[in-house]
């Protein structure tokens, strides 16, 4: 898989960009706040519907516009789809495939599929387990785009629950539940528990299969350290189902179901006291471990660096495995990590079919790459920046930031990967 055509349109700092890439390695230079890492973030957001950057789209779309749009050609197996994406001020998004409109953005996901490893993932292992269920649930989505569906379903009926637990609750205290409420609830139980039982046979599914790739891509970055594991921590679930040596069955999703009913069923007092739903996937974590300790509050900073890169080397590794190989987005991280573990991305990144990194100079990209350089600079003034790609990065090297340069100018790269319109 690898993207043949990207275009932007009001993206961050983008105004206007027209790219053709090709396979291989291509690499963004510039200086921090030239507009490199929004590249690989539009990327990303029309694999993910999601930024690793933000968690909503406003910041995406360019200051004093109402809408960005992205665009990509794919390339896989040798098909080629076309799909667009609008994100919309104040509004609902709208995707194309082919340049047909479809109902929803969602029905675009799985068309392309990227493995971005940027600095932010220093939180999958430091941060809170908001990080790392987005992680599992994002990777879960890459290997079956209906749980999106599924997704956005238990997000709704827990935003539903959770308010008539909030009212209930009042009215409890107050006077006593009345039956109405209480076999209301019971209906809101049953929906919950049906979502919430695919979510998670597909997160243990995918904790079973990650595993091995985890530990191989962690023991050949930091062989000196201990044996790193990954594991499914969930209050709601018997411990047989977090082992993640234990290979999903058949029976798995209704078996989900019954315990998720229970579970709600036994929490219904404190739920009702506290006005909040205390079951489901929404408060599960994936576990990090080294040896027998968390990676959280125990790893050093170079060992959370180095599990932070073996989730994301596991991740692509386990796609390439079992579907389409992902295109691979480095964003600004050879900078960030030493010679070792450097070697060990670069090993990865050498046999992958596409890979686009950002880097701030040329020497920060290992040369055994061989990647083709783009330089990324910007126009205009602190609330006004234009990002453009100049004509070659030695020409961008010998000479300073056209800042005089107009909105329109076309400015060419390399004829064979890249062409952009500021």
């Amino acid at each position: 898989m690898f993207i043949r055509a990207l275009s932007l349109r009001d993206f961050r700092s983008w105004e206007h960009a027209e790219l053709e890439l090709s396979p291989g390695r291509t690499v963004f230079l510039g200086a921090n706040g030239n507009g490199k890492t929004n590249l690989l973030e539009a990327i990303g957001y029309l694999a993910t519907l999601g930024s690793h950057r933000v968690a909503a789209d406003a910041p995406l779309i360019r200051l004093g516009t109402e809408r960005a749009r992205i665009g990509a050609t794919v390339v896989n197996a040798g098909r080629e789809l076309r799909i667009d994406l609008e994100l919309n001020q104040g509004a609902a998004n709208r995707a194309q495939i082919n340049r047909s409109p479809v109902r929803r953005p969602r029905e675009i996901l799985g068309i392309l599929q990227t493995v971005l490893f940027a600095p932010e993932d220093l939180a999958l292992v430091r941060g809170d387990p908001g990080e790392r269920r987005r992680f599992m649930d994002e990777l879960c989505t890459a290997r079956l785009p209906r749980l999106a569906a599924v997704r956005a379903d238990y997000d709704r009926v827990l935003r539903q629950r959770s308010a008539l637990l909030k009212t209930a609750g009042r009215q409890g205290r107050s006077r006593g539940s009345g039956a109405a409420e209480l076999t209301t609830l019971d209906a809101w139980d049953g929906h919950l528990a049906s979502h919430a039982s695919v979510l998670l046979a597909e997160r243990l599914r995918l904790v079973h299969d990650l595993y091995p790739y985890l530990a191989q891509s962690y023991a050949s970055i930091a062989p000196e350290s201990r044996p790193a594991a990954i594991g499914y921590r969930s209050a709601t679930l018997p411990p047989e189902f977090l082992d993640p040596a234990r290979a999903p069955l058949p029976g798995d999703i209704e078996a989900l179901e019954a315990i998720m009913l229970r579970e709600l069923a036994a929490a219904r007092p404190k739920e009702l006291e506290r006005g909040v739903c205390l079951v489901g996937p929404h408060r599960d974590d994936l576990d990090l471990m080294l040896g027998t300790a968390p990676a959280k509050g125990f790893a050093s900073h170079g060992e959370s660096w180095s599990f932070a890169l073996a989730l994301r080397l596991g991740a692509f590794e386990l796609l390439r495995a079992t579907a389409a190989e992902p295109v691979l987005l480095l964003d600004d991280v050879f900078a960030e990590l030493d010679r070792r573990r450097r070697t060990a991305l670069a090993a990865v990144a050498a046999g992958a079919e596409q890979v686009l990194i950002t880097a701030a100079v040329p020497e920060d990209v290992p040369a055994e790459l061989a990647a083709v350089p783009l330089r990324v600079e910007t126009s205009g003034g602190s609330d006004g920046r234009i990002s453009r790609i100049v004509e070659s990065v030695a020409e961008a090297l010998d000479s300073p930031s056209d800042e005089g340069a107009g909105v329109g100018d076309d400015i060419a790269t390399s004829p064979d990967n890249a062409s952009a319109t500021n």
